[in-house]
């Protein structure tokens, strides 16, 4: 079947992307509101980008209520820093739930009762119980497309790894184990995929 998108609305082509750019990582984003408490939300138009600076970017839709610009871009856009979690499947629910549209200022923390810890490195907090978190600035927010979408930038300023994850390889190099890290990754809908076998395919040389 050929999928032609000229002539397709934003709704369908979004609908046709996600089911098969897949798996997708989520990010999972805190950002700071203006009373001093923080907004919580995920993104699965998420990736790294460049190694040099190091940056990420995902993609930030506007509110459906009103076509506002959502909490997080708002946030970032003031505040400029953020840091971006990634979660594994016992989050899989909380984190889904983040995606809620909440009136501007209220936290998604609260209402889920999720723990913050300090976070070296950053002003920020970070999720205790996710096993990944990348502290970072705002580089640059760009709009593109019609609706439009903002496209945030994040240089990150380093990251925390949860310590059962990490190990060393042969040549004393670190090797962060994925299967402890145990991500989701977005599929359509209302579908998440985990980890299943994990193949190794040598680059190369």
């Amino acid at each position: 079947m050929f999928i032609d998108f000229d002539g397709m609305n934003s709704a369908d082509v979004y609908h046709a992307l996600t089911q098969t750019v897949i798996p997708r990582p989520v990010a999972w984003v805190l950002s700071e509101n203006p009373d001093g408490d923080y907004n919580l939300a995920p993104f699965s138009f998420f990736t790294p980008i460049t190694s040099n600076p190091p940056l990420l970017m995902f993609s930030v839709g506007r509110k459906p209520t009103d076509n506002a610009f959502k909490d997080t871009r708002v946030n970032i856009e003031q505040r400029k820093d953020f840091v971006v979690h990634i979660a594994h499947r016992e989050l899989a629910t909380a984190m889904t739930e983040t995606s809620r549209t909440l009136p501007h200022g209220e936290s998604e923390l609260a209402r889920l009762g999720l723990e913050l810890v300090p976070f070296e490195g950053s002003r920020l907090p970070r999720l205790k119980d996710c096993h990944v978190a990348f502290a970072c600035e705002l580089y640059e927010i760009k709009e593109i497309g019609a609706a439009p979408q903002s496209l945030v930038f994040g240089l990150v300023k380093g990251a925390y790894v949860s310590d059962q994850a990490i190990a060393y390889d042969d040549q004393n190099r670190l090797r962060i184990d994925a299967a402890t890290i145990d991500p989701i990754g977005r599929l359509g809908g209302s579908e998440y995929v985990t980890f299943g076998d994990i193949v190794k395919v040598p680059r190369p040389s």
